[in-house]
């Protein structure tokens, strides 16, 4: 089929590329974004605009929060689905686990608890018999969020590089998992398409055609980025393997997952049943404080990231407190639990072995949960430096066949050319649309979080209506307007942003960088005018090409051209 070894996999490399590239663009683009995901809730959501907060006291603040709240009306509706008969009063549904979790850049606290059901579930396989409620709040004072108030960093930009924000049947966690593995494929085959890849690593001619200055820029990325796309390809493939992919836990070997539950609650002694005997629980700070001191003499101080209280107000009950690592790259969690009745210390988790060292170190490498800010650029930049490889190679293959295309009259190279214009230059549109429906949209707007989804959904939509209808000269071998065009849009997008969070919070750069410092504000501004700033120069160069281009056409033809050009031919 192949001449050779090499044309195979140059095959391979192209269209792997290109069918599922578009998706990769997304994975890339907000797998950047989600660097900062917390900055961005920041810039969105003004009314959490101030410091990280230490974990506050559960015995003064929190525990009047808990018992406030509620199941969540949307848990309740889904929840009523899967099992049989009514379910009670909502507000008569005992609590029974909680849990509240926060990181060193989380001004506010993540709150929630699981409440029991009396209902029996209609499928047998179905075991969580119950209910959900969940809130964020000011940690200095207790005060619940509003639920207006979306967090388009953590809750939209963040798992849509991982699930496309396509929840039905979890679709789009699998066609990010096809996408991941075509993009090992692309990576494999392209180190052996190239043969001089260092030679190219540092070859890039922008003053030659688009075709070769697109494929240096493309081989130039692929090179420099390498180890980080192969190393988060695989990482975020087994992140979701156990859970999802191949869950043999819950599915072949679930009775045996289940056997091991209860032999694992034994050995640990923390309960896999309550007791169903009312008790007490002791003071949640003691605790607290208990945990910080063994992590102390442990060599490793620090605060309480997660903390989870299980069996409820029964004997059996036990509180679990987690570390908040964020002085390693290691996603753990060096765990002490307590007896919830008496404050008596059942376990303090052993140090993990090397297995677990080294899924702790992978999984903790790819989710970024550190302090280090210097390394999260980094990974700011190599996720920027997937989608330059990604959109370079987009531009390569459409010039590569636009001329051969519009001799034969064919529409490829346009459908192609209009998906990449929606895939880079549109992507980035639907992003900022919503940055800036944030902050025309009012506060308290109802259904706020709906319609920001809306005009990102809309604004993707009409980026890529646009680019088609303005794709024709690609039929003609020429550059689509479309993609300078998308450029100033973006622009004007990103400057709007700026001004427009200046407008209606007071927050400026002036203010946010030198009087007022608050750098996650600062930084998404700072970011959104250096895109701009790109977004012009690039707007800029593509004219010259376009005006270039003209002129060859125009001289092209011209009679004496045409001659020449014909008795050369001959």
């Amino acid at each position: 089929m192949f001449p050779s070894f090499r044309h195979a996999m140059t095959w391979l490399h192209t269209w792997f590329g290109l069918s599922l590239g578009y998706v990769l663009m997304v994975c890339f683009f907000f797998g950047a974004l989600s660097v900062f995901d917390r900055e961005i809730d920041r810039w969105a959501l003004p009314d959490t605009r101030f410091a990280a907060q230490p974990a506050p006291s559960y015995d003064t603040l929190l525990k009047p929060v808990f018992e406030r709240l509620k199941p969540h009306p949307d848990d309740i509706k889904a929840t009523q689905d899967r099992v049989i008969g009514a379910l009670p009063d909502p507000d008569t549904l005992p609590m029974d686990a909680l849990y509240y979790y926060r990181t060193h850049r989380d001004p506010v606290l993540r709150i929630g608890a699981e409440f029991g059901i009396p209902n029996k579930l209609k499928s047998a396989s179905d075991e969580h018999a119950h209910a959900h409620g969940w809130a964020t709040i000011d940690p200095r004072t207790g005060a619940v969020l509003s639920e207006s108030q979306f967090k388009i960093g953590s809750e939209f930009f963040y798992p849509m590089h991982y699930s496309l924000n396509w929840q039905w049947k979890n679709i789009g966690y699998w066609i990010v998992a096809l996408a991941a593995l075509s993009m090992l494929v692309a990576l494999i085959s392209g180190v052996v398409m190239h043969r001089k890849i260092f030679r190219e690593f540092f070859t890039f001619r922008p003053w030659k055609t688009a075709q070769r200055s697109s494929l240096d820029l493309h081989n130039m990325a692929g090179v420099a980025g390498l180890p980080f796309h192969f190393f988060f390809a695989i990482t975020g493939l087994v992140i979701f393997a156990g859970w999802l992919y191949f869950p043999v836990s819950t599915t072949l070997l679930k009775p045996l997952h289940d056997h091991h539950e209860v032999l694992e609650a034994a050995h640990t002694g923390l309960a896999h049943e309550p007791a169903g005997v009312p008790a007490p629980m002791a003071s949640v700070d003691a605790m607290v404080l208990e945990a910080k001191r063994r992590w102390a003499a442990r060599d490793m101080p620090g605060d309480v990231g997660f903390l989870y209280v299980n069996h409820l107000g029964d004997r059996n009950g036990y509180v679990s407190i987690f570390r908040a690592g964020n002085d390693q790259v290691a996603l753990t969690g060096q765990g002490v639990h307590f007896e919830a009745s008496s404050g008596r210390v059942i376990r303090e988790d052993p140090p993990p072995s090397a297995v677990m060292r080294v899924n702790e170190f992978l999984t903790g490498l790819h989710l970024q949960h550190f302090r280090h800010w210097l390394l999260r650029w980094l990974y700011v930049l190599g996720g920027l430096l997937g989608c330059v490889c990604i959109a370079t190679g987009f531009i390569f293959f459409v010039e590569k066949r636009k001329a051969q295309h519009a001799r034969i009259s064919s529409q490829g190279s346009r459908i192609v050319d209009a998906l990449a214009v929606t895939a880079v230059t549109g992507m980035v549109i639907a992003a900022l649309t919503m940055l800036v429906s944030n902050r025309l949209f009012p506060a308290d707007m109802v259904g706020k979080d709906y319609w920001q989804k809306v005009v990102f959904w809309g604004g993707w939509a009409l980026a890529f209506v646009h680019a088609a209808l303005r794709s024709a000269p690609v039929a003609h071998a020429r550059i689509n307007p479309a993609w300078r065009e998308q450029c100033w849009v973006l622009v004007a997008l990103a400057v709007a942003a700026v001004m427009l969070n200046w407008l209606t919070t007071g927050d400026h750069l002036l203010k946010t960088v030198f009087t007022d410092t608050y750098w996650p504000v600062a930084g998404v501004d700072l970011s959104l005018l250096a895109s701009a700033v790109l977004a012009v120069a690039v707007a800029r160069l593509l004219a010259r090409r376009e005006r270039a281009q003209c002129r060859a056409g125009s001289d092209a033809r011209q009679p004496g051209v045409l001659a020449t050009a014909e008795a050369g031919h001959a």
